[in-house]
């Protein structure tokens, strides 16, 4: 995977702190990190593979897409040397410049649906060096949905807890708890906990969130979920009031830098 190279580049780049926030990037430019958000298709119908928001029907793929990723780019150049674009673009797992990209990123995957050919192009994606993060998944339906094309991905390798005194939680920022995040619309001052009747059923237990991980038999991590948390939605919605931002954007950014970093340096 030559990202390799533009990875240990962007880390020794000048900062670009002071450049305009406006600037937009191509988003095939691979000077510069770009992230791919998957498209994956969902089973059943409208609130499961489908649902409706702001007034608009979007796929499960979608949630969070593209603000989650703009607003991710801009804070990301802010608080690191990593340059970064800020238009991420989409990608099928069997895309055949997936190995473009050192990260992969995917979202609401609790109604996930998948090919054999998928599957089988993401396990040769993570063997070849690729990193994946799939978040904003919560209970135990919605974790058997992606731990299924986890298994199909990487027959014989099991999920573990990323404890927290894992490197990931301190590349940048030391982080002494993995941050629950609910999505903007169920934010409280009461509890951190989204509602179980919005997730899939069985929903069971949705109080401890976790960062859960797949390791190659070097002990290389290729891939987490972050369950029971919707990362990504502190970064889409960090507009959407100040104790919004204060209370949970800052932790989703702390977590986001913090993962990015641990991919590029690993």
């Amino acid at each position: 995977m030559h990202w390799r190279t533009f990875a240990l580049l962007l880390l020794l780049a000048p900062s670009i702190g002071a450049m305009e926030a406006v600037e937009r990037t191509n988003p095939e430019d691979l000077t510069r990190l770009t992230f791919a958000r998957i498209e994956y298709d969902s089973v059943g119908g409208m609130g499961e593979a489908y649902y409706q928001f702001e007034g608009r029907i979007w796929a499960r793929w979608e949630t969070d897409y593209p603000q989650a990723e703009h607003n991710f780019a801009k804070r990301l150049q802010q608080l690191t040397r990593i340059r970064a674009s800020e238009n991420p673009v989409r990608r099928r797992f069997d895309a055949p410049d997936l190995g473009d990209y050192p990260l992969l990123f995917m979202s609401d995957v609790g109604y996930l649906r998948f090919s054999d050919e998928e599957a089988q192009a993401l396990g040769t994606y993570l063997k070849n060096g690729g990193f994946l993060w799939a978040d904003d998944f919560w209970g135990d339906a919605e974790w058997s949905s992606f731990e299924r094309l986890m298994r199909a991905a990487l027959p014989g390798v099991r999920w573990r807890e990323v404890p927290l005194e894992h490197p990931i939680f301190h590349t940048v920022f030391d982080m002494d708890e993995m941050p629950q995040i609910p999505a903007h619309s169920f934010a409280n001052r009461v509890t951190t906990v989204e509602p179980y009747w919005m997730h899939r059923y069985p929903a069971g237990s949705l109080e401890h969130p976790s960062m859960r991980g797949f390791f190659d038999e070097q002990g290389r991590l290729m891939a987490i979920g972050t369950h029971n948390t919707d990362i990504a939605d502190g970064w889409e919605r960090e507009a959407y009031g100040q104790w919004y931002f204060e209370r949970f954007s800052t932790l989703s950014y702390r977590l986001g830098v913090n993962v990015l970093t641990y991919v590029l340096t690993h």
